[in-house]
């Protein structure tokens, strides 16, 4: 394994010091890709995407962050632009999904050729019956992964993830999801929820279960609630930069006052198209490939 002065991988936090992560800039859509098949809220414009998505990699890399800009060459894979998913990271490597969205599992095989061609050790893989998604599992700390169970990742695929993490000393609780919209929308546990330190966390607690908040206020974490407002404009979706500092969807003012309330440094991005469009927020957008310790 390599030593931390090497290392250009690894991280079982989701609040650390953001060191590299890949991203994948927009793959022009092709004529047979349908919009409402993949939940979209309105026909795709590329265009405004590319523009959008360079400026987020120009804020990340102002950040002091080490992008790893990734290319989609399947036009049928419009989603691609969301690597948190089909990957997930680990002290140990990287583990392989299985996505609960079939549009989306072609996705998988692409993540692990990056992985390969960056170095990254597999460290395990979902196979089927069992799915899970990256934007289910929630780091609470470097030995504890919440999982979220709904639409898009199964008991079985919980189970398996379990079993890898159980070889590197980490436990996994499972933390289950409402139905809200029904399994035609995308609802992940991180959208309803994102670390921002060891002992802060943005929440929406509507929509999140009662033994799981107990157990955040347990910890001592502390919350910080996305007003009604600003959830269908992702608000609980902040990305991490590091401890108390993050990168939140622009629209979401309150949730970024209450943010820097609890002491965070804010910054604010534009996504009608990469993010509100296709309801993915900072989160989704970036895989973390290496973060510091917490």
């Amino acid at each position: 394994m390599a030593t931390e002065r090497e290392r250009h991988w690894g991280g079982n936090t989701m609040a650390g010091t953001l060191r590299r992560a890949l991203v994948f800039p927009p793959v022009p859509p092709g004529p047979d890709v349908s919009w409402e098949a993949f939940g979209y809220l309105r026909p795709i414009d590329h265009d405004l995407a590319v523009r959008e998505h360079a400026a987020l990699r120009q804020i990340l890399t102002d950040a002091g962050v080490d992008l790893v800009v990734g290319e989609v060459d399947d036009p049928g894979l419009p989603d691609a632009i969301f690597p948190f998913d089909p990957v997930f990271m680990t002290d140990a490597g990287a583990v392989l999904c299985r996505m609960g969205k079939p549009l989306r599992a072609p996705e998988v095989a692409l993540a692990e050729e990056t992985m390969r061609d960056l170095g990254i050790p597999i460290a395990g893989r979902i196979v089927e019956p069992g799915t899970l998604e990256g934007g289910d599992c929630l780091w609470l700390d470097a030995q504890t992964l919440a999982i979220g169970r709904g639409y898009r990742t199964n008991t079985e695929g919980i189970r398996q993830m379990a079993e890898i993490m159980a070889a590197q000393g980490v436990e996994v609780i499972t933390v289950d999801l409402p139905h809200w919209r029904g399994p035609g929308e995308c609802l992940h546990l991180l959208s309803l929820i994102s670390m921002l330190d060891r002992d802060l966390a943005v929440v929406y607690l509507p929509l999140l279960a009662a033994e799981f908040v107990q157990r955040l206020q347990e910890r001592g974490i502390q919350l910080v609630e996305v007003p009604d407002e600003e959830f269908p404009t992702q608000g609980p979706n902040v990305l991490a930069l590091g401890p108390r500092r993050c990168l939140l969807l622009e629209e979401n003012r309150e949730t970024a006052r209450r943010l820097e309330a609890a002491g965070c440094e804010v910054i604010l991005y534009q996504g009608r198209e990469i993010s509100h469009n296709r309801t993915g927020g900072p989160t989704c957008l970036t895989r973390p490939l290496l973060r510091d310790p917490l």
